[in-house]
């Protein structure tokens, strides 16, 4: 039942990242957005949640971890109907940056939960499993949800839908999550946190504004060199601590290195690839939000069914091989969605990818969650919760800023080129996609380099019995 909870609260995080993506030109119209702004509804939560999420982490780890998810459940809920009752664009961003100060607080928190609750090894490997299941099915699912949302309703609802379950896990929690905490922490290191939380935050920032001001431009540059200065100041801090924010020992473990490395490729190919696909959907294909919303089916079912088959895979053949087989068919996936056309078709052009990025995705998600927490102590397991969904996110930002970068500067000279608008644009989202499946070959390799056998637990013995049990509570 806990495994349930904590699954569910994931999924409605998760899901709040994607689904706003189909419905930001209902909120533009109904708004008065101006669209410079636009893209703050999606950079505002990312910015904040990826910058709070080792702070977030920390504190759980020192102030206890049931605590912590439910003040984050608190913020998050809060935030959630201040977005849906928003009036304006300063009133929907700074709604959105609440959720995800919200959500950096529960993340973490809920992970680290899930790590403590069950013994490393197949019982822990099972619930990871279902943990990184609802994690892949969550992204997929939250393009469905905005397109359905947005038109057989209003966008206000895509923000509604938080507030039933957020209320609904703040009167479960206390009855079915046990607290627990790292007794033998003596302070809270708040240089270490301020360093990290603004190294971070500004990071983030520049990634997400790197496209306007331009990527060579002395702004950006200058707002990089500000983000790796605090970062390197951070590092130099808690290596001198005597109680340090982040123990840097849990990257002599190879396997949480690579899994890191994996997450944040894997953020960086599915964010700015759900992006790219919706643009396209739209605006070369002219699909409704519903209708783009629909078409995302194939990956959100066959990412559930896919996903409890890396759970059991994961217990038989090994993290490893889930891992390389999930990173691959994502490459192989985006490698398809380069030949996407101005006249496509959904059978043509977009299913067959989606069949396969089903796959990839589920394959991923499963085994990255495994493998960041492998070999971690428990009185670490908040801070290690926090850097996995640290990679991710920032991997996700970057990804979208990237990626969109690319598209815009195709479409840019095929639109000078005398191009019409649809073919410069198909052309844009070509070359984002050959990135894109760059990108995501750099995760195989990793993947393959870095994680170890020998450091993650040996599986005990397959026991049919206890693994029906712990997915029939998922």
């Amino acid at each position: 039942m806990a495994l349930a909870l904590l699954s569910v609260v994931q999924f409605m995080l998760v899901l709040d990242i994607a689904i706003v993506n189909v419905a930001l030109p209902s909120i533009q119209v109904d708004l008065g957005f101006s669209q410079e702004n636009l893209q703050w509804v999606i950079s505002a939560y990312a910015l904040v949640f990826g910058g709070f999420l080792l702070l977030g982490g920390r504190a759980a780890d020192i102030l206890g971890r049931r605590r912590m998810f439910i003040s984050g459940l608190v913020v998050f809920t809060s935030a959630s109907l201040l977005a849906a009752l928003a009036w304006s664009e300063t009133s929907l961003i700074g709604a959105r940056a609440i959720q995800g100060l919200g959500a950096a607080i529960i993340a973490p928190a809920a992970l680290s939960i899930l790590m403590t609750t069950f013994a490393e090894g197949k019982e822990r490997n099972i619930a990871l499993g279902v943990w990184g299941a609802v994690g892949g099915f969550g992204a997929a699912a939250g393009v469905l949800l905005g397109g359905v949302f947005t038109d057989l309703l209003s966008w206000e609802w895509i923000f509604f839908l938080n507030i039933p379950v957020g209320i609904s896990a703040l009167a479960l929690a206390p009855v079915l999550l046990g607290e627990s905490r790292d007794a033998g922490a003596r302070s809270f290191d708040a240089l270490g946190a301020v360093l990290v939380t603004g190294g971070l935050s500004t990071a983030v920032y520049g990634i997400t504004q790197a496209n306007d001001w331009g990527w060579s431009s002395g702004t950006t540059i200058g707002v990089f060199a500000a983000a790796v200065a605090l970062l390197a100041a951070f590092v130099v801090r808690e290596t001198r601590a005597q109680d340090p924010l982040m123990s840097f020992s849990i990257f002599r473990i190879k396997t949480v290195a690579g899994a890191n490395i994996a997450g944040f490729i894997l953020g960086t190919a599915l964010f700015s690839m759900f992006l790219m696909l919706t643009l396209y959907m739209q605006q070369v294909l002219g699909y409704s939000p519903l209708k783009t919303g629909v078409a995302y089916i194939a990956v959100a079912g066959g990412s559930i069914v896919w996903a409890m088959v890396a759970q059991m895979l994961v217990t038989r053949v090994g993290v490893k091989p889930v891992l390389v087989t999930g990173m691959s068919l994502l490459t192989i996936g985006m490698l398809y969605f380069t030949q996407v056309s101005v006249e496509g078709s959904y059978l043509g052009d977009l299913l067959p990818g989606f069949l396969v990025i089903a796959v990839g995705m589920a394959f991923s998600f499963v085994s990255i969650s495994i493998a960041a927490l492998a070999g971690i102590p428990a009185k670490q397991a908040g801070i290690a919760s926090g850097l996995i969904n640290t990679s991710q996110q920032i991997g996700g930002a970057l990804g979208i800023a990237v990626l969109s970068s690319v598209a815009v500067a195709h479409t840019t000279s095929a639109t000078k080129a005398g191009d019409a608008v649809p073919q410069a644009l198909t052309s844009g989202f070509q070359a984002a996609f050959w990135v894109g499946a760059g990108v995501a070959a750099v995760g195989v390799v990793a993947a393959l380099a870095l994680i170890r056998r020998d450091e993650l637990a040996a599986a005990p013995a397959y026991e049919p019995e206890q693994e029906e049990a712990l997915l029939e509570a998922a």
